[in-house]
């Protein structure tokens, strides 16, 4: 199927990707290879790929650590009938962190503040999955399978952004609280709430309230520092030139 101008099934599922909290996920037995589900929190590596803080103790992660093989289900968890909204499953392996600790316990923390209390136990660790492709159901005749360059942004030649995403965020959240309400409520049509930075990668920021994640997409790739501060910027203008 072909992205339409009312439907870009790459765009949508790098939507859920970024604003799904909270997934079911599928491990394989180690007593018997048969199927287990269980749910999560989530959050997302900058690249869109999922993070999940999981404790040893839990069969899931006993099955992981045996068989690394998962598959996620999202949904927008719209309301109304599930089935009319759009969902994605995705298939990776999932895999503990080791270099990447201290950029997914960030970001996780980002999304979940709550689990600070315990992300440092023992028996917890950070996982990433790395999506092998996902099947996007979003309607009638709109169902596709993506590959995984479909729906994962690209990181190349944005190592300077990386390295001040860190900075940008606590800035953000320190100094623009104000800014962030007008880009949730004058640039995402969403409700008033104290919102705040999560993370930012190359084509957008992720931004929370309470449970509730936006997405804004930026209008061009930005893969620096000095990018992305103007960006930031034109995109505050546009929210109050919608306050007129």
């Amino acid at each position: 199927m072909q992205p339409t101008p009312d439907f870009d099934p790459g765009k949508l599922a790098k939507s859920l990707l970024r604003r799904s909290r909270q997934g079911a996920l599928a491990t394989l037995m180690v007593s018997s290879g048969d199927p287990y589900c269980s749910l999560v929190n989530l959050a997302s590596h900058p690249d869109g790929s999922p993070i999940l803080l999981i404790s040893r103790l839990a069969v899931h992660t006993r099955n992981i650590l045996t068989d690394a093989r998962v598959s996620l289900m999202l949904d927008e968890r719209a309301p109304g009938d599930p089935l009319e909204g759009a969902r994605i499953m995705l298939s990776g392996r999932a895999e503990q962190a080791d270099a990447e600790k201290e950029l997914l316990q960030r970001r996780y923390l980002n999304a979940h503040p709550s689990a600070e209390g315990f992300a440092s136990f023992k028996d917890f660790s950070f996982f990433r999955i790395h999506p092998t492709g996902t099947h996007l159901v979003a309607g009638f005749g709109r169902i596709v399978d993506l590959k995984p360059e479909q729906f994962l942004t690209d990181l190349t030649s944005a190592e300077d952004l990386l390295a001040a995403e860190e900075g940008a965020v606590e800035h953000m959240n320190a100094d623009h609280r104000d800014t962030m309400k007008l880009y949730a409520t004058k640039l995402l049509d969403a409700a008033e709430g104290d919102w705040r930075c999560t993370g930012c990668d190359p084509e957008g920021l992720d931004m929370q309230a309470e449970q509730t994640a936006l997405r804004l997409e930026f209008p061009e790739r930005v893969t620096s520092g000095t990018e992305l501060r103007k960006m930031l910027v034109r995109l505050a203008g546009e929210a109050r030139g919608n306050t007129k």
